[in-house]
């Protein structure tokens, strides 16, 4: 169970976010736009956790590394399952964005 939970909320090993942004990954905030519209990494593509399923032809290249942020970490957590069920190899659940913009720098 407890490992369910940290996979599901992309707890584990440690990730270097700074090393994948340099590398081509894309940020994706799954906020809504009125969200995102009040502050977001620089350079982020905004789709919402609702819109996701039928925008996946934005996210074209299926093992390009993307990290997934949102206000928490809830939503991007979904955003994360929902890549990966959808034959995403790289994708890597950011938590909020606010944290991930001091990760990413």
């Amino acid at each position: 169970m407890i490992n369910t939970l940290k996979k599901l909320f992309g707890i584990g090993p440690s990730v270097d976010y700074a090393e994948l942004v340099k590398q081509g990954a894309i940020i994706l905030d799954v906020r809504t736009k009125g969200e995102y519209a009040g502050g977001h990494i620089k350079g982020s593509l905004n789709i919402s956790v609702d819109a996701l399923n039928s925008n996946l032809g934005k996210l074209k290249d299926k093992n390009k590394p993307i990290i997934t942020c949102c206000a928490s970490g809830m939503r991007s957590a979904s955003a994360k399952s929902i890549l990966k069920s959808n034959g995403y190899t790289q994708v890597h659940n950011g938590g909020s964005w606010h944290s991930l913009q001091n990760k990413t720098r």
